[in-house]
Order: structure tokens, then C-alpha cells, then sequence
């Protein structure tokens, strides 16, 4: 019984891929009201988390943060513009896939990010996890 409720859980609660057939339009997707998001570009205190600084050029911090992203297991780039990176991450155990976006205005040094489950309701705060723990190796690479 309890594999049969977990299950219908899962998927009833199950996201839909971003849609990158529209192309990055300088917007990041918003959070759903589940705790499974952090974005730089909320307000609210559940699911804000900081954007990216470096100082410098941009291009290379762009591609500092590809390298650093390119060494995450499971971890796949969906889409890539000059302003844009969207990733998939695999979780190890049950292959749920999370989004992850990063988004580097023009003129300005700040990358903003945004972390998202697409599946259930809690990620136990891998999400912010995840972002926390690239911006610490971001800015071992940058400073």
C-alpha cells in the first residue's frame, strides 16, 4: 500500500521540463509555491537565495562557471546562449531531474540562478544546497 500512495504521490506531483523551444527571453521561470525552488530573482524568503558577483570580465567568469559545471555528476546543459546556461541535474537514488538556470545580465557583474525541483513537494533543501555549494566553487575559481 505504502509503495502504491508514495508512487501516485511522485507522479502526481511531477513538474514539466522548462520550455527552452521559446528561447531565454532575460527572464527566470518563477518558484512555485513548494519549498523545492531557490531563485535570486524571488523576494520571498522561502525560496530567495543570492545571485552570483564576480568581478571583471564576464566572459570569463562564464567560463569559469562552465568548467565548474561541467565536473557535476548527473548534470547535463540543456541550453547555452552568450546570457544563459539551463541544466538538468539527476539525483542519484531516484533519478529525479531538477533545473537549474543561470542568468548573466549585460553591464551588470552578477550572475542570477535558479534551482528547481520538478517532482514532489520537499527536495529537503537540496536545491539551495546545490546552489550554495557552486557559488562556493565559483568563487574559488574567480577571486
Amino acid at each position: 500500500m505504502i509503495p502504491i500512495v508514495l508512487s501516485v504521490c511522485i507522479t502526481g506531483c511531477a513538474g514539466n521540463r522548462l520550455d527552452s523551444s521559446r528561447g531565454f527571453d532575460g527572464r527566470l521561470a518563477g518558484c512555485p509555491d513548494s519549498p523545492n525552488c531557490v531563485s535570486s530573482k524571488a523576494t520571498d524568503e522561502k525560496h530567495a537565495i543570492k545571485p552570483f558577483t564576480y568581478e571583471g570580465d564576464k566572459a570569463k567568469a562564464y567560463e569559469a562557471l562552465l568548467t565548474i559545471l561541467a565536473s557535476q555528476k548527473r548534470t547535463v546543459i540543456v541550453e547555452q546562449t552568450d546570457d544563459y546556461l539551463h541544466l538538468e541535474c539527476k539525483s542519484m537514488l531516484f533519478r529525479f531531474v531538477d533545473d537549474l538556470e543561470f542568468y548573466f545580465p549585460k553591464d551588470e557583474s552578477v550572475i542570477h540562478v535558479r534551482s528547481a525541483s520538478r517532482t514532489g513537494y520537499s527536495d529537503l533543501g537540496v536545491n539551495r544546497k546545490r546552489v550554495e555549494q557552486l557559488r562556493k566553487q565559483f568563487l574559488g575559481v574567480v577571486e
